[in-house]
């Protein structure tokens, strides 16, 4: 096995199959009848070379669970399944067979959040809970710093719960008001692992880092234009009730999801109220059909409770709309004609469904 993967290897063969790969998943964006426009084609392919990137440092550059190291899965330039735009993202590799030690500063990020994850995109597009931890039951010391283990068994103080099938730990850092609030550092190290140092690349290690990124490039982008094409129906709606999907893709149990699928003219608005809950975080963002969040670098694409103006009733009005309509709480569609949506309650017993409708503009 050894000398037949190092010739492949040496002969270009492998990284041939991984580029034959990707170009054959090029056809996701080709066949998708729902990427009928200019900007829909152009960021499908966008979108594949940010989940290649992804799927490379997720499998190749990290995928060490003995020394294991955060990489980003989400963040402003690659995109996963609706991420938020007000979250921090954070992945480490880990195994079911190791005890972990994490440890940092909770800075003053509002609400921190750990769990441990089964990850099963490449295979059937689940990632399944196998743990979580939740800043609210986390012990901290006066100045912040804290320690969790993560581990099989049940340990003292702050424990993270494995199994055996944990490989993936998933740090989520929700922000109000992120120009104005600090990030929380975090590490990760394995505590029972057996050599102070890695082990070079080998062959058969490059091989599987590149089956498995391609595995996860397709069966991800595949996952989610499934998403979009399910939520096509109840057009204009957020009305999207039964949780068992989300959190099977890795949802935060905490939060619960109502996606929807918008398409508007350019001379139409879609208008959202909704009661607010008591929760203790909400937000609303749009997306493109890809399950991306649009660009929130440049445009207002998102509005939480900090930044929203709530109605004197207390319920919330939020418009989508590719210009300001001069009412409610603005989130700019960025040169879209449609795409997916998502509003999340965070904590909330109660979980109302939004009223929405499409107007005109006057």
């Amino acid at each position: 096995m050894t000398k037949d993967t190092e010739q492949r290897v040496a002969s270009g063969e492998v990284w041939r199959d991984f580029c034959r790969r990707l170009e054959a998943i090029g056809e996701v964006v080709l066949s998708t009848r729902i990427a009928d426009t200019p900007i829909d084609q152009a960021e499908g392919y966008r979108y594949l070379s940010r989940l290649t990137r992804i799927a490379l440092d997720m499998h190749l550059e990290n995928a060490d669970t003995d020394f294991p190291g955060f990489y980003a899965a989400s963040h402003p330039t690659a995109k996963i399944g609706a991420d938020n735009p007000d979250n921090i993202y954070m992945n480490a590799a880990i195994s079911g067979a190791r005890r972990y030690r994490i440890s940092g500063n909770r800075g003053s990020v509002p609400i921190l959040s750990f769990g441990t994850k089964a990850n099963r995109y490449a295979i059937d597009g689940t990632m399944a809970s196998t743990g979580e931890l939740d800043s609210a039951d986390i012990e901290f010391e006066e100045d912040g710093s804290f320690q969790i283990i993560a581990s099989k068994e049940r340990e003292n103080g702050n424990w993270l719960p494995l199994a055996d099938d944990s490989s993936m730990l998933l740090v989520r850092q929700t922000f109000l008001d992120r120009d104005n609030e600090v990030p929380a550092t975090v590490k990760i190290e394995a505590i029972d692992r057996p050599r102070e140092t890695p082990e070079p690349l080998t062959a058969e290690k490059l091989e599987q880092g590149l089956q498995r990124a391609a595995a996860f490039v397709e069966g991800t982008a595949r996952t989610f234009l499934r998403w979009t094409d399910m939520l096509m129906p109840a057009l204009n709606q957020l009305a999207t009730t039964d949780q068992t999907m989300f959190y099977k893709a890795g949802g935060d149990p905490t939060i619960f999801y109502l996606h929807g699928y918008w398409k508007l003219a350019r001379d139409e608005m879609l208008v959202i109220e909704t009661p607010v809950p008591d929760c203790t975080f909400w937000n609303f963002q749009v997306d493109n059909i890809w399950f991306e969040s649009l660009d929130y670098r440049h445009h207002k694409v998102h509005v939480n409770a900090h930044s929203a103006t709530l109605n004197p009733n207390g319920t919330v009005t939020i418009v989508v709309a590719a210009r300001d309509p001069g009412f409610g709480n603005w989130v700019d569609t960025a040169g879209h004609g449609h795409g997916t949506m998502l509003l999340r309650w965070t904590g909330a017993t109660e979980h109302p469904v939004p009223v929405t409708r499409v107007e005109k503009f006057a």
